[in-house]
């Protein structure tokens, strides 16, 4: 099947996947848009398990003040100083502190379990482990602190 450049930078821009990513996955879905972002996003899970494992020793501590009423303190971690100066891996964080200010989880492992506030077909978890397909190393909520006036 002939996939046109136009469609791979199509899907390209709505996964944030590499050209060569993108053209497997429309290739293997026969040019089905749905099909290749789904084939992605089980790649970028896939990804993930397999980096799990890795150590993860650098990251940024995301502050998040919302209205002066509420703030949070949000600490992701990853594997690479390189990688935590990247804008996907900053966006990732303040979506975190986001979604904690919002619903006031009680512990990482609830956060994650958690449907995300953007799009309630992902669970944080989901989202957490697609910056992992997409950045290529191992991402971890280290801890959090969610701290309302009056509370």
């Amino acid at each position: 099947m002939n996939i046109s450049v136009d469609d791979i930078k199509k899907l390209r821009e709505q996964t944030g996947v590499g050209i060569a990513d993108c053209r497997a996955a429309l290739t293997e879905a026969k040019g089905d848009f749905e099909k290749a972002k789904e084939a992605l996003k089980q790649k970028g899970l896939d990804k993930a398990a397999s980096k799990a494992f890795r150590l993860v020793k650098a990251g940024v501590v995301e502050t998040y003040s919302h209205a002066g009423k509420v703030g949070v303190l949000v600490e992701l971690l990853c594997e690479t100083d390189f990688v935590a100066r990247t804008e996907e891996f900053k966006n990732l964080a303040h979506e975190l502190a986001l979604q904690i200010a919002s619903m006031n989880p009680s512990s990482v492992e609830e956060l994650l379990q958690q449907e995300y506030i953007r799009d309630n077909s992902l669970t944080v978890d989901q989202l957490v482990k697609s910056a992992v397909g997409k950045l290529g190393e191992n991402i971890q909520v280290g801890k959090f602190e969610r701290i309302a006036l009056g509370e």
